[in-house]
């Protein structure tokens, strides 16, 4: 489970990943931007350089609590420019108020710091937590000028009913020990009729949420479904989205 607000954290790899982190940064930056295109490095995190792609990926915080991301999420294209995606289970069972912090970086929101005003929830996650349903949507209020976060950050294109595998992805999330995003691509593969997964180190608890976005800027996947996510830092899951993320999709963008 990649989240840590519902229980105390467990025990951490946090000194094997920072060693890893500090070695794999030296990469250059072509070859990362190679990476985001899927025709790069496979299986290889980073920290993510700040730039139009990352702050479309940003932390989620509970009110109150503004040092203390817990998931992740990322702005989706929508018809009034002010959805965001996230897991079913970043939004499912706390009624108090988030914020979302699009490019958040050494405890600095360069976007902002934006309300959530509603969530939507699959019927599936909502009845009974299905792991085959945690996808959920959120719409953010203006800012302060009125201005919707897609105008200030842009987004990636949602789509569901993508084949898993057709293309290489790039995942982005924080941990949620760190106060800088961490990014890699790699090609999914199924784990089952209705959960993909990808093998990427370092992501520990705090991504949940992260999206999975093909080299045509599309989202095929956001980081949960089975084990809520997985259980180690290594392996991470998603749901195949198909038709109910679709449905959901519409009713998020059309009701917003």
């Amino acid at each position: 489970m990649k989240r840590t607000d519902a229980a105390p954290p467990g025990p951490r790899r946090l000194a094997l990943f920072g060693a890893v982190v500090l070695v794999l940064s030296v990469v250059m930056s072509a070859s990362l931007a190679t990476a985001d295109a899927g025709t790069g490095p496979l299986g290889v995190t980073v920290v993510a350089a700040a730039g139009v792609r990352s702050d479309r990926v940003g932390a989620l915080f509970h009110e109150g609590k503004p040092g203390e991301h817990y998931c992740t999420a990322s702005v989706v294209h929508s018809p009034r420019h002010d959805l965001l995606l996230t897991a079913a289970h970043c939004l499912g069972d706390d009624d108090g108020e988030l914020f979302f912090a699009p490019g958040y970086r050494d405890g600095q929101a360069p976007h902002g710091l934006w309300k959530v005003a509603r969530r939507y929830l699959p019927e599936g996650w909502a009845d009974g937590q299905d792991e085959d349903s945690d996808f959920a949507f959120a719409v953010l209020e203006p800012d302060g000028s009125g201005r919707e976060v897609e105008d200030v950050v842009g987004g990636e294109r949602f789509a569901a009913g993508v084949a898993t595998g057709a293309t290489a992805v790039t995942v982005t999330g924080y941990p949620d020990d760190r106060d800088a995003p961490v990014t890699c691509t790699d090609k999914p593969r199924p784990h089952s009729r209705t959960q993909q997964r990808v093998e990427c180190p370092g992501f520990s608890a705090g991504t949940s949420g992260s999206p999975w976005v093909n080299g045509n800027g599309q989202v095929v996947g956001v980081l949960g479904g089975h084990e809520q996510g997985g259980v180690t830092d290594d392996v991470s899951y998603s749901v195949v989205l198909g038709a109910e993320a679709a449905r959901l999709y519409r009713t998020a963008a059309e009701s917003s």
